[in-house]
């Protein structure tokens, strides 16, 4: 930590002393220290095949692990527009709106836990929850889910996932396919070819804003190669947030002290998730860091910091064609 003081302080005197230049290297390592690029393979991606990964592909996008064959994993985490849907809550396959703004499938798996609350440990955990959710594609069974496909003809799809299963088309199957498929949705960005070495990758403004986004404290929360998705924190840590009926991890755990506890959000692929925080209630990325910094930091940020920081996030915009 003492480290990092001594960086950000050189680079405040650079850029008073009107010779940015100074400023690169000490950002550019200081950058690598705090975040770091994103690896290029996701825990638990061992065993996966090119044969799990093009299955498990195909049911991302397949209707009919839905109740009425009108939803998808695709809908609500669109993979063109940042993994997630541009609305505040995801309306299910029956009509019943969720609770929660949907999050971004891009990157998913490293984080450290998955939904908002935290709930399912990893992507194979988590895959099943939305088409047994009522709320969400609703299908009523386990089974149910298996008969589908199976009348759909995937059979020999998973025989050549599975050989090693004499019954390969099972629900297990079903979501370690869709966990292989997610464990490949790693984004590719300008802010990894920076930090990578390439130090024009991104512009004199973006760069401010990474200084901005350091040393206003933003990456206390956002940290590591995610900027985020590495811990809990309570909403409305220092000043409280406007929202009270969702109590987040307290759902899960029983524990007040749990109350407004949630994950931090990822910030890669921000600029494209849109709209913002647990509640999908704010709708611009300008709004969300200014919110974001009184809620969390107790700061008001000036409109040019805003802006520094919201070019910056820019940088984290995916460029990787499916």
């Amino acid at each position: 930590m003492m480290k990092s003081k001594i960086v950000i302080s050189v680079l405040f005197i650079a850029i008073d002393g009107t010779t940015p230049s100074l400023a690169e290297e000490p950002l550019h390592a200081l950058a690598n220290e705090l975040f770091g690029a994103l690896p290029r393979v996701m825990p638990g991606s061992e065993n996966d095949t090119e044969e799990r990964i093009a299955l498990g592909r195909a049911l991302y996008f397949e209707p009919r692990l839905s109740a009425n064959n009108v939803q998808s994993c695709n809908t609500c985490h669109n993979l063109l527009t940042g993994g997630t849907e541009p609305r505040s809550t995801s309306k299910g396959a029956l009509g019943n709106l969720g609770r929660r703004n949907s999050p971004t499938t891009w990157n998913a798996g490293f984080q450290f836990s998955q939904f908002w609350d935290g709930r399912s440990a990893d992507l194979f955990n988590q895959a099943g929850s939305p088409i047994l959710n009522p709320n969400e594609m609703a299908l009523p069974s386990k089974q149910k889910a298996v008969d589908k496909l199976m009348a759909s003809g995937y059979l020999p799809r998973f025989i050549s996932a599975y050989p090693e299963d004499s019954k390969p088309l099972n629900f297990d199957n079903i979501l370690e396919s869709l966990a292989a498929f997610q464990r490949t949705l790693i984004t590719i960005d300008r802010f990894d070819k920076y930090l990578s070495g390439d130090i024009s990758a991104i512009s004199a403004q973006e760069k401010n804003g990474l200084l901005t986004f350091i040393t206003k404290g933003c990456n206390a929360c956002h940290n590591g190669p995610l900027l985020g998705g590495e811990l809990f924190v309570k909403m409305g840590l220092v000043n409280p947030y406007p929202n009270t009926s969702d109590k987040g991890r307290a759902e899960i755990t029983g524990s007040s002290a749990d109350n407004f506890i949630f994950k931090v959000p990822t910030l890669r692929n921000v600029s494209r998730t849109a709209p913002y925080f647990h509640d999908g209630a704010v709708e611009r990325l300008d709004q969300a860091i200014e919110d974001t910094a009184w809620h969390q930091l107790g700061i008001r940020l000036t409109k040019s910091e805003v802006e520094d920081i919201e070019a910056f996030f820019k940088t984290l915009d995916n460029t990787k064609v499916l």
